[in-house]
């Protein structure tokens, strides 16, 4: 059973104002949170700053795990990942070829490269109607890039269906001949304290250090529009926090009685409207003692469509193959593990 506290996220940002190390503040908000905060976008940064009217800088939960073997690959675009087996990477590449090329620009294909090299770019516009990518005929860094993009746009394009799709295609050869453009992958070392793997990054480029030497903690710099820099880890500074508001009951019951558990108990099952939603849930899901594990989306015979016992639209879906069967009788659970996508079951199985 998963219930859901919360009425829009998942999770509420604490401002800790006691100076500590980050360890300190990473043992601090476990014992009495969540964990040290994570940052999804720029929504979730927005909440971040709206919670503390402090001005200097805070920890936040990210930390740097130097060396290149640990650098990995993400998209810039929040809640676009990464996969090995969906690239367009040019033959012996990445490279890596002049140490440290963290960025990819695209011409044909992919290559790694500095990311202080200077190009063109194409931002992706989720929110106009007509065009959703968008050619900058200005030649700067990838990070400026990025900024620009974020700025003007969404952000730079990320994922193969805004950086390879045919609008891309047309648009990176409307000069008769492919260009050499940025788009929107980077790595780097950085991880998130709970494990997370969000690929939001914020740096205030003035004063980013990129981990070497003792610069190995996160901090946001609340008096600079709230961007990052790093920090030795050993300093001592106020902290954010989060607090999960998912509940995994490990009881097994049926839809009904799980719906009805959580009512009585907390305020609803879950209702997961969109990918962001989907890790927090997966972050509970996995410690389930079930197979599968209810969440608040019923199929309706008379309406002969799916809903959410929230009333939410059901737009975010994430259905295993031959997962959706429109039937009366069936509700969606969660998979345990693997790809923790969503399968109809019937009403009357039990599980957490």
């Amino acid at each position: 059973v998963q219930c859901f506290v919360s009425t829009c996220y998942p999770y509420k940002y604490h401002f800790i104002r006691e100076d500590k190390t980050w360890e300190e503040a990473q043992k601090y908000c476990r014992e009495n949170y969540a964990d040290l905060a994570s940052v999804f976008d720029m929504a979730d940064m927005a909440r971040l700053r709206e919670s503390t009217e402090y001005e200097g800088k805070a920890w936040i939960g990210l930390f740097s795990n130097p060396g290149k073997e640990n650098r990995m690959w993400h998209w810039s675009l929040p809640g676009v990942k990464y996969t090995e087996h969906e690239t367009r990477w040019g033959p012996s590449e990445p490279d890596d070829q002049n140490q440290n090329e963290n960025c990819v620009k695209t011409r044909e294909n992919w290559a790694d490269v500095t990311c202080d090299q200077t190009m063109w770019f194409i931002c992706y516009d989720k929110k106009r109607d007509g065009k959703s990518v968008h050619l900058i005929e200005k030649k700067i860094t990838w990070t400026q890039a990025q900024n620009y993009c974020r700025d003007h746009y969404t952000d730079l394009a990320s994922g193969l269906d805004q950086a390879d799709g045919e609008e891309f295609k047309i648009l990176k050869e409307s000069n008769g001949s492919p260009m050499t453009v940025w788009i929107g992958l980077f790595r780097d070392t950085w991880r998130w304290s709970d494990g997370r793997n969000f690929s939001f990054r914020h740096w205030d480029m003035e004063l980013f250090y990129d981990g070497q030497n003792n610069r190995k903690c996160a901090v946001t710099l609340l008096n600079r529009s709230g961007k990052w820099s790093s920090d030795e880890c050993n300093n001592k500074n106020p902290f954010f926090c989060y607090d999960d508001k998912l509940i995994l009951i490990n009881e097994n019951k049926t839809w009904k009685e799980a719906l009805d558990y959580c009512r009585l108990h907390h305020t609803d099952l879950v209702s997961i409207t969109n990918p962001h939603q989907q890790r927090w849930v997966e972050r509970r899901a996995k410690n389930a003692s079930s197979p599968y594990v209810w969440v608040g989306l019923r199929y309706s015979c008379v309406m002969d469509l799916w809903f959410w016992i929230s009333d939410k639209l059901v737009c975010y879906e994430n259905w295993a193959d031959n997962g959706k069967i429109e039937e009366c009788g069936r509700c969606a659970a969660m998979e345990r593990g693997g790809r923790y996508q969503w399968v109809s079951q019937r009403e009357h199985e039990k599980y957490n």
